[in-house]
């Protein structure tokens, strides 16, 4: 019987698991994939602390996926915690819990760590696929809380994590019903200084392909390509162009809470920070200024769980 591993990846907008098992090549075999909305990060902008209802809601989430992993018999486990962890000075209120959950102590990663294992998660599967054969990659990865940009071609080779991600960008300049002129503009010089401060540590203008990967960017692109429902295995591999980026995000921001809701390809989780979320990935095509985004499925989550093959 092969070796069953499961990984956690617990975001700022999203908790998630993989459970996979470990074939003979050291590829995965994908048993099971979820993802819970928690908000863990609400008000962590702007408070600097997780609050108890958004610590509450996060663990009942884990402790399932602790559940889910043991029935499918997973022998290695990975918990990584990422941007609204390590800016939240109470976060052993959430640590602790976690660790009492699933016997192991729950990763804080760093940016740079955050970004590698994106780039891993985001490419291997493409390229197997051939989806992506010009190089080198960008990899984006817009969360909740930041947005990692990785170039690489077999590994990262330069990396950066900045602090523009669709919830902390959402809450920061209040984005979540139609976004008047003034906040597009506040919003624009904030993500525009953050992309600047990116492009001084990765040389952003190398990228042959982009790759986006995280609920952004899948929302986005099934939204582009008029998905009557989330497919992921449509998305995977998917192509959209810089184009249609830049309407999606124009569109999204014109709209009501309401209308966004009603989007058949849009989570119920994912209505109030959309908008400020395509915003970040519009600005960030502008600035890279290659015509089309490969989409991937695959990320941090697969990372976290192909570091766990022995």
């Amino acid at each position: 019987m092969n070796e069953v591993v499961a990984a956690v990846d617990c975001g700022t907008n999203s908790i998630r698991l993989l459970v996979a098992e470990v074939l003979p090549d050291g590829s995965l075999n994908e048993l099971h994939r979820q993802m819970e909305i928690v908000r863990l990060g609400e008000g962590v902008d702007q408070t600097g602390e997780f609050s108890i209802d958004a610590i509450e809601r996060t663990v009942r989430a884990a402790a399932s996926y602790s559940d889910i992993a043991g029935k499918f018999g997973a022998m290695k486990i990975r918990f990584a915690a990422t941007s609204a962890t390590r800016d939240a000075k109470n976060r052993h209120l959430f640590t602790i819990p976690i660790e009492e959950i699933f016997g192991i102590k729950p990763e804080v990663i760093t940016g740079s760590e955050e970004a590698a294992l994106s780039f891993i998660g985001a490419t291997k599967s493409l390229v197997q696929l051939g989806k992506i054969s010009k190089s080198p990659y960008l990899v984006i990865d817009i969360g909740g809380g930041s947005t990692e940009f990785v170039l690489g071609v077999t590994e990262p080779t330069q990396s950066i994590s900045v602090d523009i991600g669709c919830v902390r960008m959402s809450e920061r300049h209040s984005l979540q019903e139609v976004v008047t002129d003034q906040q597009l503009v506040a919003a624009q010089l904030d993500i525009q200084a953050a992309i600047a401060k990116a492009a001084a540590v990765v040389d952003l203008k190398e990228a042959k392909s982009i790759i986006g990967v995280a609920g952004t960017v899948t929302t986005v692109a099934a939204i582009a390509l008029g998905h009557t429902e989330y497919r992921s295995d449509l998305l995977h591999g998917a192509i959209i162009s810089a184009k249609q980026v830049s309407e999606v995000a124009a569109q999204l921001r014109s709209m009501s809470r309401e209308q966004k809701a009603a989007i058949p390809a849009m989570h119920p989780g994912r209505v109030d920070v959309i908008a400020a979320g395509a915003l970040v990935l519009d600005l960030i095509m502008q600035e890279v200024k290659l015509p089309e985004l490969v989409v991937s499925e695959h990320d941090i989550l697969d990372g976290l769980a192909l570091s766990l093959v022995s």
